[in-house]
């Protein structure tokens, strides 16, 4: 499976999946613009991939909160490489947990402005060139949180439930026009998220953070946290030629977490 002139673009590029998934991607050949609020993470990861597989790169401070971030993200990739991108992974993302009933609207803002509302304003600032190319390629990393729900993340679970349905309503939309848009759905991956996840669960219950990881690991039938690695393989299918045919599709990776 190969990007070559391919131009992807990659929010939350800095760290974790989103970092996996550029590497990926600049191995098989891709352009990669990595976005994030955090400039020295995206300039790490952009000047690693170029030297690592002499592909141009750009890193782009974003904050997918603000539609004038995004816009002007957008303005200076197309400034640097000619174009839009062909292929965008809203990769970023914020949880916070807290009881649904000690939960505030702001909160509830947050999660639904960054996690939905940044994926919308990227989509819907990329669509029309892919429109226009008739080559396109949206992926959305969700969570299984999207699917089935959690106690303490009500306003993430939404956020990502929210996800799922614009993922499969916008397929439909540009099907028929060599574009997909498809969503993963990872369980736990080993990332500087879950490392946050257990020190609340230190903070909060008294367990050990040993305790508190494995935990963790045992929500997955397999025992183990998923490797951001895994995600970016998947990412990489549905990002290729080869994966054209999968469309309006919430996969999970997850180690058969969720069976849906």
């Amino acid at each position: 499976m190969r990007l070559e002139n391919r131009l992807a673009l990659i929010t939350g590029g800095g760290r974790g999946i989103g970092r996996a998934i550029a590497f990926t991607f600049a191995r098989h050949g891709a352009s990669v613009a990595a976005a994030a609020r955090t400039r020295k993470q995206i300039e790490q990861v952009t000047r690693e991939i170029s030297d690592q597989f002499g592909v141009e790169s750009l890193p782009v401070e974003c904050d997918v909160g603000h539609a004038e971030s995004v816009n002007n993200a957008f303005e200076r990739m197309r400034a640097h490489f000619g174009r839009g991108p062909d292929i965008v992974v809203n990769n970023a993302g914020i949880v916070e947990t807290e009881l649904f009933v000690k939960s505030d609207e702001r909160m509830w803002e947050r999660h639904l402005n960054v996690n939905l509302g940044g994926t919308f304003r990227c989509t819907r600032a990329a669509l029309p060139e892919m429109i226009e190319r008739r080559w396109g390629r949206v992926i959305n990393i969700a969570s299984i949180a999207g699917k089935t729900g959690a106690p303490y993340v009500s306003a993430y679970a939404a956020s990502k439930h929210g996800v799922l349905g614009l993922t499969r309503s916008l397929a439909l939309e540009v099907a028929a026009v060599g574009i997909t848009v498809n969503a993963i759905c990872p369980g736990y991956v080993d990332t500087e998220m879950i490392s946050r996840g257990i020190e609340k669960i230190v903070a909060k219950t008294g367990k050990s953070a040993d305790e508190a990881l494995e935990a963790l690991k045992r929500m997955s039938p397999q025992n183990r946290l998923v490797a951001a690695e895994e995600v970016a393989a998947l990412a990489l299918l549905l990002a290729s030629e080869e994966g054209r045919g999968i469309n309006g599709q919430a996969i999970n990776v997850d180690g058969g977490t969720v069976l849906f």
